[in-house]
């Protein structure tokens, strides 16, 4: 089952919480998120998964940057989201996808517990100018059945801006 608007809106405080929150942004059966003003863009040809991979930071303009194809790029929502007795999804806003804007690439799928700004895998069919602030995608909530543990890898959990890829981590024997 996934949460009406109305839902989501009842759960504010509790078992959702989104900062800042605006009523505007709340939809029939979701809420769009806004993209923060700052990405990271890696600087190797080739990533390598049990290593660090080296990045840089853009910020966007108020004026927008135009996006280049066959480079991801990683956002995050200027909106913090906790939540609590329900699974977060997010995906692309469908104005975005048809301007051939992906938001995510394989990572739309929350956690029961999940704390923090979520991360962007942002990549373009064809060079598209982007803005800061702009509803750029969607969070919608399920009911979880059954018992569960809640999310709390330290890995993303509780972050404070744009993360990069951890997977290097895996490769450890340590505990995030």
């Amino acid at each position: 089952m996934i949460l009406s608007g109305k839902e989501i809106e009842k759960n504010l405080g509790d078992a959702i919480v989104i900062e800042p929150y605006d009523p505007s942004q709340l939809n029939p059966n979701s809420y769009n998120l806004c993209l923060h003003d700052e990405l990271l863009v890696y600087e190797e040809d080739v990533l390598d998964m049990k290593q660090p991979n080296h990045y840089k930071k853009i910020t966007l303009p108020e004026e927008g940057l135009v996006l280049q194809t066959n480079t991801l790029y990683l956002g995050r929502t200027k909106e913090y989201t906790a939540t609590h007795r329900f699974v977060p999804m997010l995906e692309g806003r469908s104005s975005v996808g048809r301007l051939g804007l992906f938001v995510h690439v394989t990572a739309g799928f929350g956690d029961v517990g999940f704390e923090g700004y979520w991360t962007l895998e942002i990549f373009c069919v064809q060079p598209i100018r982007i803005y800061p602030h702009v509803e750029i995608c969607q969070i919608y909530y399920h009911a979880i059945e059954g018992e569960y543990e809640k999310y709390t890898s330290a890995k993303y959990n509780h972050n404070k801006g744009v993360q990069p890829s951890l997977m290097y981590k895996d490769f450890e024997n340590t505990d995030f």
